[in-house]
């Protein structure tokens, strides 16, 4: 089940994308309570990953799990 929309998943993306932006230029960057610096950067490479595959899975418009039919047989 998916705990958010699209749009909040492009915002979180925009978000993550900021923050990569920040850091490259030498600066921090703040989202919430938290302070991101260049020792952050790996991480922040994950989630702005992890959001742009969230916003293309909810892109698409597939909801649920995929269902597959089998039919098992004795051979």
């Amino acid at each position: 089940m998916v705990a958010w929309s699209l749009e909040k998943a492009k915002e979180m993306l925009s978000l993550w994308l900021d923050a990569e932006a920040a850091i490259t230029r030498g600066q921090a960057y703040t989202i919430g309570s938290m302070a991101y610096t260049r020792v952050n950067a790996a991480y922040i490479r994950s989630q702005v990953g992890y959001w742009r595959r969230e916003v293309e899975r909810l892109s698409r418009g597939r909801r649920g799990a995929r269902v597959v039919r089998v039919i098992p047989r004795d051979l």
